[in-house]
């Protein structure tokens, strides 16, 4: 979920990492887009099984965490949204993600490839480049997951690495 409002790159405006109460991520970004501020909350869409029912459902990728794109001004304006408890910080800062990174989510969501969010810490692995397909150019880690090699991609500002499958064939080692 994007919201495009008038906030325009290079007038002072940045993507900052907030934390949100329990399962208010979808309330939060209501609540921003009353307010005209642009927020992204990355969706995924998952099959929830009840006793007595299946529904898909769209759950935020990373759980208690929405990404605003505000300047200096709107920053304090943001804590007062509901359901919006704080910024994230990271070394001592509030927490900001590149629109490169930003723009690397979405990719990584417009793509039909499996993908999963880990939150445990990954040992670093070599480090690799995807060659073929629509995530062509992304680097990442490679890592072994659950048997499975993966391709770890970081987002050290938030504590999360993306985990998606991709064949040997479409890497290569960075450095070599």
């Amino acid at each position: 979920m994007l919201k495009s409002f008038k906030s325009k790159p290079g007038t002072g405006y940045k993507w900052y990492v907030v934390y949100t109460q329990p399962r208010a991520e979808k309330k939060a970004g209501e609540y921003l887009a009353e307010k005209n501020i642009r927020f992204y909350l990355p969706l995924v869409t998952t099959i929830r099984q009840w006793s007595d029912r299946k529904k898909k459902v769209e759950l935020p990728l990373f759980p208690s965490y929405l990404f605003v794109y505000v300047s200096q001004r709107e920053y304090y304006e943001v804590l007062n949204i509901t359901g919006i408890s704080r910024y994230l910080f990271f070394e001592g800062k509030a927490a900001t993600i590149s629109q490169k990174e930003i723009d690397k989510i979405k990719m990584l969501l417009n793509s039909d490839i499996d993908m999963e969010v880990s939150h445990n810490e990954i040992l670093p692995g070599e480090l690799i480049e995807i060659t073929h397909g629509p995530l062509r150019g992304i680097r990442g880690e490679m890592v072994q997951y659950k048997g499975e090699r993966k391709v770890a991609i970081r987002i050290k500002q938030i504590d999360f690495s993306l985990l998606i499958q991709v064949g040997v064939g479409h890497l290569k080692i960075m450095g070599r």
